[in-house]
């Protein structure tokens, strides 16, 4: 799922920690870190954080993935830590303290993260199987040539549009910017709107629109790019879609839930390959899938590539252990990558060995989006953190909304953007 579905609240089966050791269950409760091991002559004991994943199975799945390692390493029992709600407040917080996790998985890349030392670099956890990580997975993760992480999945977002309600109205799928403004205005009714990309009438669409016109975010170097000629054109056309009233709002849940396309709300909606078993019950063979179109001659469509990756917390007590249980699950399993890839929601394995086996993403639908995304595919820049994405969020917001003059706001976005990834590089 994307990473910015870790920030909402949901339910798991239960929240708070499990001990795994010696290939058993021992705790099942929240619980204060357990000194473990004891019982099971562990020598280790390994506290392994995940977000609180929505799909059903997920956490079953990382206590299963937990005692397979510990049966195969007998000396390091894993504490599985799930983390509801803000995960990544909490991981940050608790990176600071002495009870930070030895094993983390983290959203969009953290740059900042490997230039603070917190991370380990992971280049010999991947060894000879590093060809085999496709190229957007291995370069998210690279800081001055060194590997910080190994992808665990790729999140792959992309637009759903409603085959049937389309072709009633005689709208072909859109393929530029100004096809689907028209498309949203077109479908939009008095009981619906035509498009949903976020309860806020932004979501993605900010980044999508820069990145379609050719324009970029922020530089490899560390310069902030989206004060560009090319970025104000595509910012300044999302008022349009604001203009026409064709936005859902506020709906009871956000982008990352189909629920709003499902029910026949909006015939098209921005979300992610991992609803894709949630729609295809609800809708059969009634829809289709697009990137989000070039916003004009030149530029190019855009699907967004997000994901998870695990990390390594390079200043814990147990590093060699964290970097075994890391390689063995997540280069070394492949029939484990491969089952948390596709049980829980659809996602692509970002091995392509693994991939290649994933038969639930071979046909259809998800096919056609594992192949938009090979073509398409585009990842946020490491040093997209909080506050640089809220900068330039907001601003997106009030020019969309015409509040202000759109080169002054986002001549202003530019500057608290650059002060605060200057902060991240130590300049």
């Amino acid at each position: 799922m994307s990473a910015r579905r870790s920030e909402l609240s949901r339910r798991g089966f239960l929240t708070g920690s499990l001990l795994v050791t010696a290939g058993t269950v021992l705790t099942t409760a929240c619980s204060t870190d357990p000194t473990g091991g004891s019982s099971s002559g562990a020598k280790t004991t390994l506290n392994v954080w995940y977000h609180a994943y929505g799909e059903a199975g997920a956490q079953q799945a990382a206590l299963r993935y937990a005692t397979a390692f510990t049966k195969a390493n007998p000396d390091i029992a894993v504490k599985v830590t799930w983390v509801p709600g803000d995960y990544s407040s909490k991981l940050y917080a608790t990176l600071l303290t002495d009870a930070a996790p030895d094993v983390f998985e983290i959203g969009d890349f953290s740059e900042a993260l490997a230039r603070r030392g917190q991370i380990a670099p992971l280049d010999d956890v991947y060894g000879s199987a590093k060809s085999d990580f496709n190229t957007n997975a291995t370069e998210s993760v690279t800081v001055d040539g060194k590997l910080y992480g190994v992808k665990m999945i790729d999140d792959v977002m992309m637009l759903y549009y409603r085959k049937s309600v389309l072709s009633k109205a005689g709208i072909t799928p859109p393929t530029t910017f100004d096809g689907l403004v028209a498309a949203a205005k077109a479908l939009t009714t008095k009981k619906n709107k035509g498009l949903f990309v976020g309860n806020d009438g932004i979501g993605d669409s900010a980044i999508l629109n820069v990145f379609s016109n050719g324009g970029d975010l922020v530089t490899p170097d560390g310069k902030v790019a989206f004060g560009s000629a090319r970025a104000l054109e595509a910012l300044t056309g999302l008022k349009r879609l604001h203009d026409d009233k064709s936005l859902l709002l506020g709906f009871t849940t956000d982008w990352w839930d189909p629920a709003a396309f499902v029910q026949g709300v909006v015939p098209m909606q921005w979300c992610g390959l991992w609803a894709m078993p949630a729609v295809s019950p609800a809708l059969g063979d009634d829809f289709g899938v697009l990137p989000w179109p070039a916003y004009k001659a030149g530029g190019a469509p855009v699907v967004r590539v997000g994901g998870w990756t695990s990390c390594v917390n390079a200043k814990g007590k147990n590093v060699a252990a964290a970097k075994k249980f890391v390689q063995w699950l997540w280069v070394q399993q492949s029939d484990l990558q491969k089952d948390f890839a596709e049980s829980y929601g659809f996602h692509v394995p970002p091995r392509t060995s693994v991939a290649a086996t994933a038969k639930k993403l071979s046909a259809g639908t998800a096919k056609e989006t594992v192949e938009l995304a090979e073509k398409y595919g585009k990842h946020n820049p490491g040093t997209w953190e909080t506050a640089v994405s809220s900068a330039f969020n907001a601003t997106a917001a009030k020019i969309a909304g015409g509040q202000g003059d759109p080169a002054a706001l986002l001549a202003d976005a530019v500057k608290k953007a650059q002060r605060e990834i200057d902060k991240q590089l130590g300049r």
